[in-house]
């Protein structure tokens, strides 16, 4: 099989992970660079208040994983990061990427692992901005990436046990 018709059969993934990629980096420029926000401003003291009081768009950044996980270590969360996206191409086809539906959940994780990494890699932290706040519960800020990441996650789990039944 030729190059070119390897790679046509993964179309949606190679299409649907740098779109995410892109929006990600987009997002976070906007967010660091054009919009005036103050770093780590929430409301009533900062950010925009979108759907007062539930969400906002705040500037802020994370040196860590999800909840600040592994602050200060982002050395080893792009190793993980290479990890990752080196055990999907190693089992892609275990993972059956030549599905659609799979290639849906995996460009959603991979595009979300680029942008993070990006992040990681050019800044020293990750830049978040969704800010969803709960009467009882404020939600750790985020981004496009992470929304990628486990949307992405969350769709292949479900795909997973529709397949095992």
């Amino acid at each position: 099989m030729r190059t070119i018709d390897r790679i046509k059969g993964y179309r949606i993934l190679l299409t649907l992970a740098p779109l995410l990629f892109v929006a990600d980096q987009l997002s976070k420029y906007w967010i660091a660079n054009l919009s005036g926000l103050q770093l780590h401003a929430y409301p009533p003291f900062g950010g925009i208040e979108v759907l007062p009081p539930f969400f906002n768009i705040v500037y802020a950044v994370n040196y860590g994983a999800a909840w600040g996980i592994l602050a200060g270590r982002g050395y080893l969360l792009l190793l993980i990061a290479g990890l990752a996206l080196s055990a999907i191409y190693i089992f892609r086809n275990d993972l059956e990427l030549r599905r659609p539906p799979m290639q849906v959940a995996f460009g959603l994780i991979i595009g979300g692992i680029l942008g993070n990494s990006y992040d990681r890699l050019v800044h020293g932290h990750v830049i978040d901005f969704i800010d969803i706040h709960l009467q009882f519960y404020r939600w750790p800020t985020f981004n496009f990436a992470d929304m990628g990441i486990v949307a992405g996650t969350l769709f292949y789990i479900l795909l997973t046990l529709r397949a095992s039944k």
